[in-house]
């Protein structure tokens, strides 16, 4: 597995990220010990980065990535770099968005209690969040990592004015954001942004959320408590457009010999501004095929024809905390 240094925080992790959402209970039921298998399978194949968070079920997905690691964990626990995020809050009403001091030391230790762990490596703001000063948010995790709790900070779905706003009380190490083949808005400002201030990048949502696995169609549905039964991306017109410019994709990776899922993967990997991408997998066969996208290089010709066929492509927008119950 290819690594890369991630920006300032000089964490060396791999460049293909193991993610854990769906592992939270929004993305419908799925069994437990595959899942853990294919957590094993992503370390036994070089991958030393995981990414979770505390709203990923509220404790549920990290408490599953404790424990498909612990052994790792106990005998290795320098060579794993483990990432959560914070600064989301379940109320009766729904999730809302809390990076109030308070709630992320608390969050913090939420975190440590599930997965098992005396330190976070990398700690993110989950969203930003308009009720709280960035200055009070900033310092709250300044404070956390003088306390050793964590040890890098990073944001998560931030835009380049309100990084810019958070470094000026405590360096933005990191950043995660969404970027896929139907979603490119953080090359306009935000990569920019990114790299020239040394900021480590792992995107997530490659495969488009499975719109760009190849593996959907127009008679898929979801389960109920799959958050994809709810979106606007997986219906009407726009989802069935969408889904003919997947197909001319897939035939494009099946003439390089790839899957669609491992040139989609390939191509966010190909933005010098990407170090990491975040792929999730709940089976051994999944994290299989999406971990070979790290060892494949997209052309400069490749890319041309990529962009040639996502010309008639709609643009589609992703979740956020207030649209996932």
């Amino acid at each position: 597995m290819k690594t890369t240094t991630l920006g300032r925080s000089g964490l060396e992790v791999s460049r293909i990220a193991f993610g854990t959402w769906q592992l939270g209970g929004e993305w419908g039921g799925f069994d437990q010990d595959t899942a853990i298998a294919a957590i094993r399978r992503a370390r036994e194949r070089g991958v030393n980065f995981f990414d979770t968070a505390q709203a990923y079920g509220f404790g549920v997905s990290e408490r599953l990535l404790g424990r498909a690691l612990r052994d790792e964990l106990t005998r290795n626990r320098d060579e794993l770099v483990i990432a959560t995020k914070g600064g989301l809050r379940r109320t009766e009403s729904g999730v809302v968005r809390d990076a109030s001091p308070h709630w992320l030391r608390a969050g913090v230790d939420a975190s440590l209690t599930a997965l098992g762990l005396d330190h976070i490596d990398l700690y993110q703001v989950h969203w930003p969040d308009p009720a709280v000063p960035a200055a009070e948010t900033a310092g709250a995790l300044g404070e956390l990592v003088a306390a050793g709790k964590i040890g890098h900070v990073g944001v998560s779905n931030y835009s380049a004015a309100q990084m810019a706003e958070f470094a000026d009380i405590l360096p933005v190490e990191t950043l995660q954001p969404p970027y896929h083949l139907f979603r490119r808005d953080i090359e306009e400002t935000t990569l920019p942004y990114t790299r020239a201030h040394d900021i480590g990048v792992l995107v997530y949502g490659p495969l488009a959320h499975g719109l760009l696995t190849g593996t959907l169609s127009e008679d898929t549905t979801f389960p109920a408590d799959d958050w994809r039964s709810r979106s606007s991306v997986f219906a009407g017109d726009t989802y069935r457009d969408n889904l003919a410019v997947v197909r001319e994709l897939a035939k494009l990776a099946a003439d390089g010999g790839m899957t669609v899922g491992q040139l989609a993967i390939a191509w966010t990997l190909a933005n010098p501004g990407v170090h990491v991408a975040i792929v999730g997998a709940r089976s051994t066969h999944h994290i299989e095929d999406s971990l070979a996208a790290a060892d494949i290089t997209v052309s400069p010709t490749d890319l041309a024809e990529i962009d040639a066929i996502m010309a008639a492509a709609t643009p589609v927008d992703g979740p956020n905390p207030e649209g996932v119950r």
